[in-house]
């Protein structure tokens, strides 16, 4: 799957996947956020672009909610959780089974 870099210094986050780019804020980002924002790629590129952004829009409006704050829902979205969980293991996507995040789905972190 190519991967493509975007420096894009007005960006909000860090990084941002948008299949099959990687925006990031900083010109020179780190291994963790280009694992992290490649393991959206991976999520993105078995659901379909329009499905997954559906779903985590959707999520996000469901776990806002429920946790009441905007970094709360954000960090509980499943994607994200299971971006942040292994993003510090450079060598996830090559042992990553498809539809990963779906055990996020069940559990929340307050």
């Amino acid at each position: 799957m190519a991967r493509f870099i975007i420096h894009v210094s007005s960006l909000g986050p860090d990084g941002m996947a948008l299949f099959p780019f990687i925006l990031v804020r900083k010109p020179n980002p780190g291994l963790v956020l280009i694992n992290h924002e490649r393991i959206h790629l991976r999520q993105q590129a078995e659901l379909g672009i329009v499905p997954f952004y559906l779903w985590y829009i959707l999520e996000y409006l469901i776990r806002r909610l429920y946790f009441r704050t905007h970094y709360a829902a954000y960090r509980n979205i499943s994607f994200e959780r299971e971006a942040f969980a292994n993003e510090m293991d450079l060598n996830y996507l090559k042992k990553r089974s498809v539809w990963a995040f779906w055990p996020y789905m069940t559990t929340d972190k307050r």
